[in-house]
């Protein structure tokens, strides 16, 4: 299969999941501004979920650009990958409804960890069946982001039984740590480009 295929049936599955998200969010009941104020949490959940689902659409963008037939291990990896991103509007509706309660907490840091794990398993498929082998492995260098993040996801896991608003903030400090976009990639992708 071409890669350009696979990417647009992910681009797909991700469109689907911000819609399924962004229908989730309730009008406010009431004109005045106080209105909003029992729908933030939802709405914060929303705004951290569509970040999220955003970063991996630029990564899997960027990831994808360094082949041009998708193996079949590749594309199962890339289910992998949707499956669990696919999962994010439950555990965002479930937190935002949840008013910081442990287990909403910790199952949004497990979907968080699982999507992590699903897109280093699709990165190393690609890595493996590439014919730019060597220039992924270069880009991608020592993935100190790509190691840092999953620990930071079991960290904010167990802290969700103690603490789970400091779960929330170590999710968006691994989001903030990922919004501007893999530049590593992104290099040698406009060095392809311009050659």
């Amino acid at each position: 299969m071409n890669t350009a295929r696979l990417e647009a049936f992910s681009d797909g599955v991700l469109a689907i999941v911000i819609t399924i998200m962004v229908l989730e969010l309730k009008i406010p009941h009431g004109a005045e501004l106080s209105a909003i104020v029992p729908l933030l949490p939802v709405f914060l959940s929303y705004i951290l979920s569509f970040v999220y689902v955003g970063i991996y659409w630029n990564n899997h963008h960027h990831l994808l650009t360094f082949g041009t037939r998708a193996t079949a291990r590749e594309m199962w990896a890339n289910m992998h990958l949707l499956f669990w991103l696919s999962l994010v509007p439950f555990a965002t509706g479930w937190v935002g409804e949840s008013h910081g309660s442990a287990m909403p907490a910790a199952c949004y840091g497990f979907v968080l960890l699982m999507a992590a794990i699903a897109y280093k398993i699709l990165q190393i498929q690609i890595i493996s069946s590439s014919g730019r082998r060597d220039e992924l492995r270069a880009a991608l260098g020592r993935d100190v982001k790509g190691l840092v993040s999953p620990v930071i996801y079991l960290v904010a896991i167990g802290l969700a039984f103690v603490m789970p608003m400091i779960s929330y903030a170590l999710y968006a400090l691994v989001a903030l740590m990922w919004i501007v976009p893999d530049r590593r990639l992104e290099r040698v992708v406009g060095e392809k480009r311009a050659a």
